[in-house]
């Protein structure tokens, strides 16, 4: 009677860990997203040239 009560314990324990890591897995790799990901466009500071001039190479 107490074996089997183990193995009921250890199973249900090994479903519940499997369950939890299921579920971090694909939100943490956000696997199961309904919506898609934006990307944006960088934001340009205000005080930043469009077209800054080059470094100086160092011979």
């Amino acid at each position: 009677m107490l074996k089997r009560l183990e193995q009921v314990t250890a199973l249900v324990v090994a479903a519940g860990l499997a369950i939890v890591s299921y579920w971090l897995f694909f939100s943490w790799a956000q696997g199961d997203s309904q919506k898609p990901m934006r990307i944006s466009e960088p934001i340009a500071k205000p005080n930043q040239k469009e077209n800054p001039k080059p470094l100086p190479r160092a011979n």
